[in-house]
């Protein structure tokens, strides 16, 4: 990891670990995305939250990392190993008509995301451009801000 004053640079390597999340009602749609992008995920790590990572490895036959179900902790598992560094990239298939009970966790997690400037789908066609992008096949050079730096001192 590179750092300048207002912000750090940490690469994202060839082989990306991305991690596959999806609520209830949207788990079939992500699979049959992930049965038509298998080829291309099947040369990075993956990993999700219980139940998906379940369902992915038995109806798509990639290994998938499995981490708790997300109301149990798996959203915050993920959000904590793309602090650390250890997830690049994510799709996240998520409900946006249904109350999740674990709403709350599911902002967290898209917050991190976002904080530590990694690549976020959250639907089928934003995950079609990022999987299709040639930076997939690269290094890439994640630039993450120094958040410390915007915070008032008097807080």
């Amino acid at each position: 990891m590179t750092m300048s004053n207002d912000q750090s640079i940490l690469k994202i390597k060839k082989q990306k670990n991305i991690a596959l999340i999806a609520h209830d009602n949207r788990k079939r749609d992500l699979i049959q995305w992930v049965k038509e992008n298998k080829e291309k995920l099947s040369k990075h790590f993956l990993c999700g939250t219980g139940t998906t990572a379940r369902l992915i490895s038995e109806s798509v036959d990639l290994p998938v990392r499995a981490f708790c179900s997300g109301p149990l902790g798996g959203d915050q598992q993920i959000g904590a190993r793309i602090a650390e560094g250890s997830i690049d990239f994510m799709i996240f298939f998520w409900d946006p008509l249904s109350a999740q009970p674990h709403d709350p966790d599911v902002k967290a997690l898209l917050r991190i995301a976002v904080l530590y400037d990694i690549p976020v789908a959250t639907n089928r066609a934003t995950a079609d451009f990022l999987i299709s992008s040639p930076l997939m096949n690269e290094e890439y050079s994640r630039k993450i801000i120094d958040y410390s730096k915007t915070i008032p001192k008097d807080i």
